[in-house]
Order: C-alpha cells, then sequence, then structure tokens
C-alpha cells in the first residue's frame, strides 16, 4: 500500500471504536447520575411524555422496538424502585397502564441529556441525502460485522436491552 494513501481500514475501525467508547463512557455517567441504564431512561421518558393515564406495555414495546417481555423487565425494575407505578387500565380493565411517579419524573429531569438524543438533533439538522448516505453506511456496516440481522432498538447501549442495568 502507499504510504501517502491514509489507512482508511485503521481510520474506520478507530471510529466504530470511539462510538463503542462514546456509548459505554455515557453508559456509566448515566448509571452514576441517576441509576439508570439508558433503556430505563427511555422508558420512563416515554411513560413522561405520555397523558396522565399512562401506557400500555404493548405500545412501549412497539415505540421501543423491543418485545413484551423486555419491557416487563424494564419496567419490573422501575417499579422496584418507585420510579414507574401499574395501574389498572381506566379504558380496558383488562390492561394495564404504566404511570410515571414523581421519583421517575425527577430522574428524567436530572439525567444526562441521552446519547442518542444528541445524534437524533444532529442527525436531523444533516441534508436529506447525508442522512440517507449515514443510513447506508451504517447498515453496511452492520452488514460486514454480520450484525444486520441481530434484533435491535433505537438506544444506545451496549449488550441486551433487557439486561442491562440488571443491578439497578
Amino acid at each position: 500500500m502507499n504510504d501517502a494513501v491514509p489507512d482508511r481500514t485503521d481510520d474506520s475501525l478507530i471510529a466504530l471504536r470511539r462510538i463503542l467508547r462514546a456509548t459505554e463512557a455515557y453508559e456509566r455517567s448515566l448509571a452514576q447520575a441517576a441509576g439508570l441504564s439508558p433503556a430505563q431512561l427511555r422508558v420512563l421518558q416515554i411513560v413522561a411524555g405520555r397523558r396522565s393515564d399512562g401506557v400500555t406495555p404493548k405500545a412501549l414495546a412497539a415505540q421501543m422496538g423491543v418485545s413484551q417481555a423486555t419491557i416487563t423487565a424494564l419496567v419490573d425494575k422501575l417499579v422496584a424502585r418507585n420510579m414507574v407505578a401499574r395501574y389498572r387500565s381506566r379504558t380496558d380493565g383488562r390492561q394495564t397502564d404504566v404511570v410515571i411517579t414523581q421519583e421517575g419524573r425527577e430522574a428524567v429531569e436530572t439525567a444526562p441529556d441521552a446519547l442518542q438524543q444528541k445524534f437524533v438533533q444532529k442527525f436531523e439538522d444533516l441534508e436529506d441525502w447525508e442522512q440517507a448516505q449515514l443510513v447506508s453506511s451504517l447498515e453496511r456496516i452492520a452488514a460486514m460485522l454480520d450484525a444486520d440481522e441481530i434484533d435491535a432498538s433505537p438506544v444506545l447501549t451496549i449488550g441486551e436491552i433487557g439486561a442491562v442495568g440488571a443491578k439497578h
């Protein structure tokens, strides 16, 4: 290889490593500041953004792109910490709604900005063609790593969504 040509392979690996390290650093800072995993914080944010009567676990699962079993595990952890509560639905007694508590609201307000929120804000500022190019490149990288079939939600975190923050 010509020494004058940049080593794009190393540059791409360095960029991937930086993304992974930023994600890990954010998880640590969130755990220290709020005692939450990124997935738990996202559940709180979704529930906080809903009407006072809450949101069903099914709707949470659909919005986060995870299974209802994963949502149940996340909500169980948040209920145990008194950040959300479950109530019988006022509109359909067969369903349960998840409602944020005062402790949950305080956690959302004091938590550091989610890494994906920073990404979304900057991504949405890009031109349409730049967004399409980035999505295509990221999908290609996922395929190169044989990760294009891995089930994932739009939460920047390391590991399984339901397993994250298991200690919390």
